[in-house]
């Protein structure tokens, strides 16, 4: 697989609060696979930018890739991990070994020097990081096991007629060309386990009472939708339930997906968020941040996101041009809008999704992307 890495560091002061910032692109589609950042205290900035440098490579190592280009505005960087500079600060020395190590386990690695206006993304990873060492940032503050450690976010609002007619197509004025494949993201319905607010992944539990009545209001909401191809569900009870009464409603028969099924919470499936962060402490704080952390005997966020991109596309080449009811969970459907908005993983942290919410994601045969609707409960009301 080949990436691009685009990394970037700072200090407030040189030395100063200093942070730094990273980004993983799939190198063909340009879509984010992986974000990374943090502070280093008190720095300098030629420290912070190789910080940025290694946890970019780090990344693209835990993807898989074996062909990176790294882009960085750090001309200092790319001259002096091309070869073409010589190192001659000691302080820095041991962070080029160690680049030069993670670049020996890669097939090719490149370094392009871009100005900063081409870094922009990384750029922002590292202000932030910068901003939370100055004291000036403000952290996510997590919230319930089952919204996987998000935080709430205004829902974005549209009438029910909507959905039935589409107008003003986002190909209007993104110049996206083609007929998009529209992903109708509902979530389950409510499940004992979501009802106590304990982590709930791979275990089969059924909906409740009233997990049945909120899959019948999303089923009476969806019934309007013409020209449905397909209804598709991750193949756990509680999604099969709610894809049952939304696929009667349509008339189709549901099938399900495996890429479709919710994180592995492994030791903490069952447990609360206090339960479970009183059980792994440390591990509990690191994978709240940081989506390469795999929960203990269960999987990370990465690893979810680029299952469910997978059965994304498979979808569209099933589907392609049509519109699909997608059941599914937490996690998975927002891994499916943040490819549609082409962000990195601090969405999963920063996005609220409600029981039985209904999100809309389109995707254009040219690689654009649109998301119409986020998180809309109306039908529940």
């Amino acid at each position: 697989m080949k990436v691009v890495v685009e990394a970037d560091g700072g200090s407030r002061g040189n030395p100063g609060p200093a942070g730094y910032g990273a980004v993983v692109r799939d190198a063909r589609t340009g879509e984010v696979l992986a974000e990374r950042s943090g502070g280093l205290g008190v720095t300098t900035n030629n420290v912070a930018e190789y910080e940025g440098l290694l946890a970019g490579l780090r990344a693209a190592v835990e993807l898989g890739a074996d062909e990176v280009e790294v882009r960085m505005d750090s001309k200092l960087v790319v001259e002096q991990m091309s070869g073409r500079w010589k190192v001659r600060q000691a302080h820095l020395q041991p962070l080029v070994e160690e680049g030069g190590r993670l670049a020996r386990g890669l097939s090719d690695v490149r370094y392009t020097w871009v100005p900063r206006a081409r870094n922009a993304h990384a750029d922002r990873l590292a202000n932030e990081a910068m901003d939370e060492q100055a004291g000036g940032g403000r952290r996510a503050e997590p919230e319930t096991p089952t919204s996987t450690g998000a935080t709430s976010t205004d829902a974005i609002a549209e009438p029910a007629t909507a959905l039935a007619a589409r107008t003003g197509p986002p190909s209007a004025w993104t110049g996206a060309v083609g007929e998009p494949t529209r992903f109708l993201l509902l979530r389950h319905g409510q499940t004992e386990m979501s009802a106590q607010r304990r982590y709930s992944g791979r275990g089969d539990v059924p909906l409740s009472a009233v997990g049945e009545q909120q899959a019948a209001a999303a089923a009476k909401r969806l019934a309007g939708i013409e020209n449905v191809a397909a209804v598709v569900s991750s193949p756990l009870a509680r999604t099969r339930q709610t894809a049952r009464a939304v696929a009667d409603a349509l008339g189709v028969e549901p099938t399900t997906h495996e890429g479709l099924v919710e994180t592995d919470f492994g030791a903490w499936e069952g447990l609360t968020f206090a339960e479970a962060a009183e059980r792994d402490p440390e591990l509990h704080r690191r994978w709240l941040s940081d989506p390469s952390v795999p929960t203990p005997g269960g999987e990370s966020f990465d690893q979810v996101h680029r299952r469910v991109r997978r059965a994304r596309d498979e979808l569209i080449a099933s589907h392609g041009g049509a519109t699909i009811v997608v059941v599914s969970h937490v996690t998975p459907i927002k891994s499916v809008l943040r490819m549609a908005m082409d962000v990195g993983p601090s969405l999963l942290y920063r996005l609220h999704l409600d029981l039985a919410s209904l999100s809309v994601a389109e995707f254009y045969p040219d690689g654009h992307a649109s998301v119409r609707l986020v998180n809309d409960t109306s039908h529940l009301g």
